[in-house]
């Protein structure tokens, strides 16, 4: 098995194994890559979707989406998709997912299936990185400092993507979300500290408003997109993402209008997020 960083602080790419049928050895050099590297991508993987789900299983347990469609035959994978006549792509802005969870996913493990003949590349910054750039003003600011995340405002019914044309395929518009979260975590394997604020998710610091958050938590999400904190995948046909929701934010970009893509994720099982 062979590890080549895709940039100088996020992401791996680990060739040499497959997946389908993996060593508990090369699993556990798979994890510790992901947490510390925050993403990491297979490629010329043959991962149908019982091996998909195998491998999920293996990795622990299995979160079921509550808002995208589920695939009807294997109902632990949701279907990411984009039709060639929608101009909305699910994920389209950079976010970590499920952050307005008490128990935040672990990560996911995503897989290329339709894919346009060009575009549709997802963008990962590594949170590790984030934290690491804060200057010591900011990061005594929000020392011991927590957030309150939500995702009403993105898929209730009237929300943000309920009135695009995805809007038609979300589930579950009647759930109402909400947790609080440190806005400085530690990695439960690494220790590693973590900013987990996010552009999509998180709305206020406790005990302030919206509008007395917003100059601090804008600072922080500015300074989580430093280009040289970021790496770019960029999907093939047998091309396999899993990442550390935790560690990372990712964005999925929009840029292939026309043309089909559905991808195949399954969310894996976290744990609650210590400071």
């Amino acid at each position: 098995m062979e590890m080549r960083p895709m940039a100088p602080r996020c992401g791996v790419e680990i060739a040499g194994v497959a997946l389908a049928s993996c060593s508990d050895d090369e699993m556990a050099a798979i994890k510790q890559a992901i947490y510390e590297h925050g993403v990491a991508v297979f490629r010329d993987q043959d991962f149908a979707p019982e091996d998909h789900i195998a491998f999920a299983r293996a990795w622990g347990g299995i979160d079921l989406n509550n808002y995208f469609p589920l695939d009807p035959r294997w109902p632990e994978i949701a279907l990411v998709s984009k039709a060639p006549d929608q101009t909305t792509n699910i994920g389209g802005a950079w976010h970590t997912d499920h952050s307005y969870d008490q128990v935040p996913a672990m990560g996911s493990i995503l897989v290329a299936r339709v894919l346009p003949p060009a575009g549709g590349d997802t963008l990962f910054a590594h949170m590790g990185a984030a934290y690491d750039d804060l200057d010591a003003e900011t990061k005594a600011a929000i020392e011991g400092l927590e957030a309150f995340h939500t995702a009403d405002h993105v898929y209730e019914e009237g929300g943000i993507y309920a009135q695009t044309d995805q809007g038609a395929s979300l589930r579950g518009q009647d759930i109402r979300t909400g947790a609080v979260h440190p806005v400085v975590i530690r990695h439960p394997v690494t220790g590693r500290k973590l900013l987990y604020v996010n552009g999509a998710f998180t709305i206020n610091f406790v005990g302030q408003t919206r509008e007395e958050s917003l100059l601090l938590l804008s600072k922080l999400l500015a300074a989580a997109l430093r280009e040289d904190s970021q790496c770019r995948v960029q999907w093939q046909p047998g091309t396999v993402a899993i990442w550390d929701n935790r560690t990372t934010w990712h964005n999925a970009l929009n840029d292939y209008h026309g043309h089909a893509r559905e991808m195949h994720r399954i969310t894996l099982s976290g744990e609650a997020l210590a400071a």
